[in-house]
């Protein structure tokens, strides 16, 4: 790292105002809806909803719900309308969180103090996860001590249940699945998944913090969608991003339990400091007012006929879009998605290429592996630009598919060595070391 001095007089408000501009200037362009990841916007109404609400309790600190009763409100009543339009019951309880991958962290915590308490012939904690389950999962079990155990996929990408129920063991304290999950858009076999817990005397957690503001409302809209929610037996927790399909300001995310006992043990209570009485709800200490706040303005202000409108707007552009893809010779979408968030793939051309080569015209889409593919989560704001996407798709496809095989450079390259490489710790090596370079100051 380069070291940087304080400037010794600072800037004024017009010369900050100033570099924060000019310092975006290369950034992803996502209001001109050329990112198909990280951003989720669905109009300038809602982004100024969120925005008024964040700023208007800026300087609050969730850290104390008793110091601020506004916080604790809006974070209650966020909790209870996420947990009723989930399928949670009237002993439901929740909290709010950062993100999806802290609320998963917190249903991770939670089944581990749970089996403390009621298994005490578990030793060796183990969680069993479907491959395409979130790697937050992964990070829960690094900082918790839970193993993870991973299951197949089936034909169509969801998680095999018949593979979770011969992966149980003793040590068992969770089995997760995703609604949906984030490679495919598809949601795994819940009932199936939770049913084998709900037999096996173990939680069971579904990921829904990609679906979970959308996947009811296109039920409601009539498309058919498979039971994932706390209606199902089973289901003991729930995941729900806020700041993705809810449109929020980052970060919020729900966790919601099926009981408020279940809930206790997420709380994390310190009774022996000086300092006083230390009870924490989450992972944080200090949690920024303005996102629980916008949490709640931007629930009130779409109610359930503004996300049924922008739900259905959004899976009609995912549609347009799957068949124009399908339509391209060479590329196929990979399985059929449950909701607007999908992957594609190529039998002609290297896809990490095509991802570059789009790159290069603006266009920013996620990369997959095991196998190579191209991903896109798709928004109301796509709605201008799905023709010209699609044309320039087409193009760049068959501008590769004539070029042929030769030197591969960008982010094709790194994929492409990642994805070789026989030795997973030297993958892993290497990524950390693009980690480290990235987040020098240079």
């Amino acid at each position: 790292m380069v070291l940087k001095k304080l400037p010794e007089k600072g800037m004024s408000r017009e010369q900050v105002m100033s570099a924060l501009n000019e310092f975006r200037t290369n950034d992803a362009d996502w209001r001109g809806a050329k990112t198909w990841s990280l951003v989720y916007f669905a109009g300038e109404d809602i982004l100024e909803v969120a925005k008024a609400a964040y700023l208007a309790f800026f300087s609050e600190n969730g850290l104390n719900p008793l110091a601020f009763q506004s916080l604790k409100r809006f974070e209650n009543e966020a909790a209870a309308m996420t947990a009723q339009m989930l399928g949670g019951g009237p002993d439901a309880a929740g909290t709010l969180s950062s993100g999806g991958t802290e609320s998963i962290l917190l249903a991770v915590k939670t089944a581990r103090d749970w089996a403390r308490a009621n298994k005490p012939e578990v030793k060796a904690p183990e969680m069993i996860l479907p491959l395409t389950a979130h790697p937050a999962f992964e990070k829960a079990g690094h900082y918790f001590n839970v193993r993870s155990v991973h299951i197949p996929l089936d034909a169509e990408l969801r998680a095999d249940a018949e593979a979770a129920r011969k992966a149980i063991t003793k040590n068992t304290i969770l089995i997760a699945g995703s609604a949906a999950c984030y490679p495919y858009g598809v949601i795994d076999p819940i009932e199936k998944l939770a049913g084998i817990a709900q037999e096996n005397g173990i939680l069971f957690h579904t990921d829904a913090c990609l679906g979970g503001f959308i996947l009811p409302f296109l039920k409601k809209l009539g498309r058919e969608i498979p039971a994932f929610d706390l209606s199902v037996p089973g289901v003991t927790s729930i995941s729900a991003d806020l700041h993705k399909y809810g449109y929020a300001a980052k970060g919020a995310s729900a966790v919601i339990y099926k009981t408020s006992e279940l809930r206790k043990f997420q709380f994390y209570v310190y009774t022996d400091w000086p300092g006083g009485v230390y009870p924490s709800p989450s992972m944080t200490g200090t949690r920024p007012g303005g996102a629980i706040a916008a949490a709640w303005a931007v629930m009130n202000y779409l109610g359930e006929s503004g996300y049924l409108r922008l739900a259905d707007k959004a899976m009609k552009l995912s549609q347009k879009l799957t068949d124009g893809i399908n339509a391209i010779p060479g590329l196929k979408v990979m399985a059929r998605p449950d909701m607007c968030v999908f992957a594609f793939s190529s039998d002609r051309v290297n896809v990490y290429e095509l991802g570059d080569l789009m790159e290069a015209k603006g266009w920013q889409l996620d990369r997959l592996q095991m196998p190579p593919a191209l991903h896109m989560i798709v928004t109301p704001n796509h709605e201008k630009i799905i023709e010209p996407f699609l044309a320039e798709l087409r193009s760049a496809a068959r501008q590769l598919e004539s070029k042929g095989k030769g030197d591969i450079a960008g982010m094709a390259a790194v994929y492409g060595m990642v994805g070789t490489l026989p030795d997973r710790k030297a993958a892993r090596q290497l990524v950390l070391n693009f980690l480290d370079d990235i987040f020098k100051n240079q």
